[in-house]
């Protein structure tokens, strides 16, 4: 990988993430679903930014995904998006605003997203 390109590709997301910021922020009601994305997991959190708090997290090098990790990465992405979605209506919120963190809207994300969505969240 050159090395010019990987920091230009890192601070494109860097400069997408600085944008969707600025207009993205969660409440107790309605927290952020943040998502981080490296080349083997997946990281979620359900952040309160008015007291800094996480509320609710998720990811894939758990306990609890042990049996999904011969899964494509893709599939984990479903079952990450199934678990956060089943933590926060546990604790009684239906609602988050989605946090893609400068990722674009495909693939591990968009699944993310849409299982989520399936299993009770609104954003």
């Amino acid at each position: 990988m050159s090395g010019k390109g990987f920091y230009r590709r890192l601070e494109g997301r860097e400069r997408r993430k600085k944008r969707v910021r600025k207009k993205v922020s969660g409440t107790p009601e309605r927290p952020r679903l943040s998502v981080f994305r490296s080349n083997r997991h997946l990281y979620c959190q359900a952040i309160d930014d008015t007291r800094g708090h996480t509320i609710a997290s998720a990811c894939t090098l758990e306990k609890d995904f042990k049996p999904y990790v011969n899964l494509t990465k893709t599939q984990q992405a479903e079952k990450l998006g199934e678990i956060i979605a089943k933590r926060l209506l546990e604790k009684g919120i239906k609602q988050v605003v989605f946090d893609r963190d400068g990722y674009k809207y495909h693939g591990r994300i968009k699944a993310l997203a849409e299982a989520a969505r399936q299993n009770g969240l609104i954003f």
